[in-house]
């Protein structure tokens, strides 16, 4: 785990659960790994996260609760820090994530939450920076064979398919084609319109 556990890759589709609503330990991990299967999810993992995230304030804690015979359980909800932290890093991984990346996709997973012109800002922020890296790609030199630089045919593939298909979102988004939450547009999102 890093330094710094609100760093995991699993802080944010946690937050992101915990935002639809209050769970404890072994639903937040059953959940994740149902939603996000590309992630490694273990009972544990998530445990000792949400105490790292209960002791940064970021969680709370409920008192243990006890359904039928089954033991007790702590229910851990967001504060209003862990919501702020949240709605940040939805911006940050929509904005930087690497493409085809699951720190992107977890992201993405939670564009909703944004208000519209937020998400259409973000977005467009993010086509004009993956613009620029496919820009920069080197050409194919001719003197090499093409296995020597199928690494640069790849992520330049990469690189055009995210293009269009982000282009085509951010056109859905910006004209209002895309379905989007009330409370989102509201501006209860968090950025701001």
């Amino acid at each position: 785990m890093p330094l710094d556990a609100t760093r995991n890759g699993l802080v944010l589709p946690m937050l992101g659960l915990l935002v639809e609503e209050p769970a404890h330990a072994y639903d937040v991990a059953v959940r994740l790994a149902g939603r996000y299967p590309q992630l490694t999810v273990t009972r544990s993992s998530v445990t000792t996260l949400l105490k790292s995230l209960a002791g940064a304030g970021l969680v709370r804690a409920r008192e243990p609760e006890r359904t039928g015979r089954r033991p007790a359980r702590t229910v851990y909800e967001l504060t209003p820090a862990g919501l702020e932290l949240f709605w940040g890093r939805v911006g940050e991984g929509l904005k930087e994530g690497t493409p085809a990346s699951v720190a992107f996709l977890t992201a993405l997973a939670y564009l909703g939450v944004l208000p519209r012109a937020t998400a259409a800002s973000v977005l467009g922020e993010r086509l004009a920076r993956l613009r620029r890296e496919l820009d920069a790609l080197p050409p194919d030199p001719p003197a090499l064979a093409e296995i020597q630089m199928i690494e640069v045919a790849y992520w330049r593939t990469i690189l055009s398919n995210e293009i269009a298909w982000l282009s085509a979102v951010a056109t859905r988004v910006e004209s209002g084609d895309l379905a989007w939450p009330q409370r989102a547009d509201q501006g209860q999102g968090g950025q701001g319109a």
